[in-house]
């Protein structure tokens, strides 16, 4: 046998054991894929009861926020009212005016 015959034979054995290399590479990328794929699935799976949950409690809670603005609003008109009321008679009766000390 040759030197060429024994080079031709060591380059084909590093071919062979590259590619074997990259098809076990190959191999564990598509385990890896597979498994992803599966995490995705459970994750899908666990977290769409979780949105509807978030959903129907957001739902909840806006019920009794709308109720807290009207009160909130209602008040706000209140002490607008009470406010204009209250500056109308001092600003015509004098005696208020000294007694409240402005």
């Amino acid at each position: 046998m040759s030197a060429g015959g024994i080079a031709a034979i060591i380059a084909a054995s590093a071919l062979l054991v590259i590619a074997l290399a990259l098809a076990y590479a190959v191999i564990r990328l598509g385990r890896a894929i597979d498994e992803v794929g599966t995490a995705v699935k459970e994750i899908t799976s666990e977290t769409t009861p979780l949105l509807n949950e978030v959903t129907t409690t957001v739902e909840l809670v806006n019920g009794p926020l709308q109720s807290i603005n009207k009160v909130t609003r209602s008040m706000e008109e209140l002490s607008t009212k009470i406010s204009e009321s209250t500056s109308s008679f001092l600003d015509k009766n004098q005696i208020a005016m000294k007694a409240a000390g402005a």
